[in-house]
């Protein structure tokens, strides 16, 4: 059985409309709000301050550490936009996802509306055909006692 182009759920539909920028976007803010990305940059700024304070040789950002907020400074100027993209697409799949859901609910109550039709149909009929038989039977009861009575 061959999938058509409307068996994609709306999130394989939405994520081919994104553009290479926000698929980057995507990926860079997953990676940094994870908790793999906070551990190695904890180790990295552990190590960095370890080698600046027992360094014998060659201390190239002694204490007060200004180079480490320096690169912290460009890591957050850098982080702040990706992450309010990805925010952005965020919004954008749920907005998505809701006009998929509401679309989705319209054609249901559709499909309920016309079951509840065909039901209703249905009972009409059993119900005429059960006044027939009862009509039929009643009918028979009154014609089969006036032959017992006579």
């Amino acid at each position: 059985m061959e999938a058509s182009a409307d068996s994609k759920t709306w999130h394989a539909k939405h994520r081919e409309t994104l553009t290479p920028g926000q698929v980057l976007a995507d990926k860079l803010a997953l990676g940094m709000g994870s908790w793999t990305f906070i551990i190695f940059q904890s180790i990295l700024i552990l190590i960095w301050i370890i080698l600046n304070i027992i360094g014998y040789i060659y201390h190239w950002d002694p204490y007060p550490f200004i180079l480490l907020n320096l690169l912290f400074s460009v890591l957050a100027a850098y982080a702040a936009p990706v992450i309010m993209m990805a925010q952005n697409r965020q919004a954008e799949r749920d907005r998505y996802q809701a006009s998929e859901d509401y679309r989705t609910n319209i054609e249901a109550k559709k499909e309920i509306e016309e079951l509840q039709v065909a039901l209703t149909r249905i009972e009409d009929h059993k119900l005429t055909e059960i006044l027939k038989v009862l009509n039929a039977l009643h009918a028979a009861r009154a014609g089969g006692k006036e032959h017992t009575s006579i």
